[in-house]
């Protein structure tokens, strides 16, 4: 005997019906009968002798359904597939339910006995309206089971959800005193398996009326099985059967709760003693759950909406952060906790080329080097989301701490840069309804007997303890991340458009600045040759008197300062980076002079304290352009201070030359600090002092053509420290 899993068995052609009903097959283009239940005899004198004959050769027997209103009218040619008509037959004094379908050239005609009657459009309009009132997705599951039980009166109404692995579980529950609750049990797949869910998607209620009834054979002249897929008389498989009797049921009934055109549940009914369901009650049934389908449908749209806006709103703020700085690194290190919260993540791993930087519970910086590379080495993995990648690649990697949820995204096509998100594992138990271990044993399927998967004996709760996994990624935090991914790109283009522009600016600027050095160089020589003479003539006419041979030689040292200057401007303006030569260059008499020079013009009362000053490798008109800028802002914005004062220090440390130059002014508010090197920004608290906001953007630019770095620290009304670094000479 061959094992016959429970994906494999062909429960559409199971050869059988249920026996509360009847079925007759007939051929649509010739009207002969193809195919009929075994107990056709019960309620029409006849046998399967018909079989190949009309209804009309055969009208004394058929009589009340050749009477059939609906039968009469139908054009059997031009039906279409799976159109459903309903009619009322009697039948000996009783009243039956008779159903007409067509499928696969095939009038299906199936007939069921009465057993109840009813006063159908007020009951249903009241339940349509206690479903569509409801506010929340609780809510509306636990009107539709209401409104179903009292349609059905099972002792158990469910609602099952199908999860993303196939399995499933009882979301709301319904039960009568003394019934065992299954609420919040999961199922596995294996209970519900991949044909049965194709099958419930096309038929979408089902009626298993008694367990413990006997199969009504179908007797027929075609060559194939009757295909029983629309069929509500459709014999259930006899492991079906046994799986009710192990639950403790004689009596199931469900229908597909089907939302997008997926299956996305049922509402599983199961009674613990025999109880057949009047057609009626089981199309009412069906209704309340399109209802229901429809209402949570239409809620989760108005809550994706609501959270789409309000994520829009997030994204919006985090683009306008991004554009506030000049290269992506900054603007993605200074966004690093927003982007983090966006999906809910535990960690972020802002991946820059070989640059990392994190925020919150992350892996180690080795285990993340591995799940870069990883990224890296998937190239069809632009983004991938997981909530087990530790459990699944220990293996390769070893034990991964935070990182048992993992979703990544590239910001680039070249996939050097990428943010990873990251989850801690979180240790949870799954409940069961009984072990979901898969056991096999024997039945008969079609009339062999074959071995089976059999199913379990006890539903008795089992519980499972999940280790090693973090909560999944929801729908919403993949929309977010993957957001986030497209606000960079669009940034990072933005950014890129706007470089192109700056540069084709600065290019013309150049040159307008090479024009303008020869020009100033040019036309400032000959006044400053003028001054020059003057200041000399007057030297030697009062050659006896010391205060004026003072001013003058002062005079004559500013022209000469300016005439260097001019040199080393004119030179500038011809050099490229890497023409510049540097050399080693003493700075205490610069910095002194500019002290003094500062005080004279700014401020008289700042203490100055000047400490060691090592020489410093690099251009002599580049570097003093540094300290009058860094020492002349210190002694600006520190002179309306109480007792204003700058210190300057400068020391040696390994390759380096580090002078700091510290001041107790005004400070630098938080909120400007991150624009402190752009181009014509002026802070907010130093608009009372004269200036233009291009200094320290000249001494950054300067700074980095030397091979040094310019950083600060800085408390608002309370004190800067400026941090200048050098090449040390002593390196050469």
């Amino acid at each position: 005997m061959n094992l016959v899993d429970c994906h494999d068995e062909k429960i559409h052609i199971s050869g059988h019906i249920q026996d509360f009903g009847y079925l007759i097959g007939l051929d649509a283009s010739g009207k002969t009968i193809t195919f009929l239940s075994q107990n056709i005899s019960d309620i029409f004198s006849v046998n399967e002798n018909v079989l190949g004959q009309t209804l009309e050769q055969n009208c004394s027997a058929f009589e009340p359904l050749l009477d059939s209103v609906v039968l009469k009218n139908l054009d059997f040619e031009t039906l279409k597939e799976v159109d459903v008509f309903l009619d009322k037959l009697t039948i000996n004094g009783n009243g039956y339910h008779l159903t007409i379908y067509k499928y696969q050239s095939v009038v299906f005609l199936e007939i069921e006995k009465v057993t109840e009657h009813f006063h159908t459009r007020t009951f249903v309009t009241k339940k349509y309206e206690s479903i569509s009132n409801a506010t929340d997705s609780a809510e509306i599951w636990q009107q539709l089971l209401v409104s179903v039980a009292e349609a059905i009166d099972y002792d158990r109404v469910m609602v099952y959800r199908f999860l993303d692995d196939g399995s499933g579980k009882v979301i709301a529950e319904k039960i009568k005193n003394g019934v065992e609750s299954f609420m919040n049990l999961h199922y596995p797949e294996s209970d519900i398996p991949r044909q049965a869910r194709e099958l419930y998607l096309k038929k979408r209620k089902r009626i298993f009326s008694n367990v413990l009834s006997t199969p009504v054979p179908i007797l027929t002249t075609m060559e194939q099985p009757v295909d029983l897929t629309y069929s509500a008389l459709r014999a259930m498989s006899p492991v079906h059967g046994q799986y009710l009797k192990n639950t403790g049921v004689e009596s199931s009934f469900s229908t597909s709760i089907v939302i997008d055109n997926k299956l996305w549940g049922m509402v599983t009914c199961q009674n613990v003693k025999a109880k057949h369901i009047d057609l009626v009650n089981r199309i009412r049934a069906e209704v309340f759950t399109v209802i229901a389908a429809n209402a949570y449908a239409s809620f989760k749209s108005r809550q994706m909406l609501n959270d789409s806006i309000e994520l829009e709103n997030q994204i919006k703020d985090l683009k306008s952060s991004l554009s506030k700085f000049d290269d992506l690194e900054s603007s993605l290190f200074s966004n690093i906790e927003t982007m983090r919260n966006y999906p809910h993540a535990d960690g972020l791993a802002v991946v820059v080329g070989h640059n990392i930087r994190t925020a919150g519970l992350v892996p180690s910086d080795e285990d993340i080097l591995n799940i870069v590379k990883y990224a890296r080495e998937n190239p069809l993995k632009n983004f991938y989301s997981t909530n087990d990648f530790s459990k699944s690649h220990q293996g390769n990697m070893g034990p991964l701490e935070n990182a048992a949820g993992v979703m990544f995204g590239f910001t680039d096509d070249d996939r050097n840069e990428l943010l990873i998100w990251f989850r801690q594992k979180v240790d949870t138990q799954l409940l069961w309804a009984g072990n979901p271990s898969k056991d096999t044993g024997e039945t008969v399927l079609n009339g062999d007997q074959q071995y089976v998967i059999s199913p379990r004996k006890s539903f008795a709760t089992y519980i499972e303890n999940i280790k090693g996994k973090a909560t999944p990624w929801k729908n919403r935090d993949i929309i977010a991340a993957k957001k986030v991914v497209a606000s960079i790109l669009e940034t990072t283009y933005s950014q890129f458009r706007k470089v192109r522009e700056l540069n084709d600016e600065l290019r013309n600027l150049n040159e307008e600045l090479d024009s303008f050095s020869y020009t100033i160089s040019h036309d400032l020589g000959t006044p400053l040759t003028v001054m020059k003479l003057n200041a000399q003539l007057l030297e030697r006419a009062h050659h006896d008197n010391p205060e004026v041979q003072k001013r003058v030689q002062s005079i004559l040292a500013e022209v000469l300062g300016m005439e260097n200057m001019m040199r080393g401007v004119l030179q500038l303006s011809k050099a490229k980076s890497s023409e510049i030569v540097l050399r080693e260059l003493e700075t205490a008499s610069v910095i002194r002079k500019i002290c003094l020079d500062a005080q004279l013009t700014i401020s008289e009362s700042t203490e100055v304290i000047i400490g060691k000053t090592p020489n410093v490798l690099g251009d002599e008109t580049m570097m003093k352009q540094v300290f009058l800028n860094i020492i002349g802002n210190a002694v600006k914005y520190s002179s309306k201070s109480e007792n204003p004062k700058v210190e300057i220090h400068g020391y040696e440390e390994d390759d380096k030359v580090i002078y700091t130059i510290k001041d107790n002014g005004i400070g630098i508010p938080a909120k400007d600090q991150s624009k402190m090197f752009k181009i014509f920004s002026r802070m907010e608290n130093a608009k009372a002092f004269q200036g233009n906001g291009v200094g320290l953007s000249i001494v950054y630019r300067i700074m980095k053509r030397l091979g040094g770095n310019i950083s600060y620290k800085s408390t608002a009304a309370k004190e800067t420290i400026f941090k200048l670094t050098f090449q040390n000479p002593r390196s050469l």
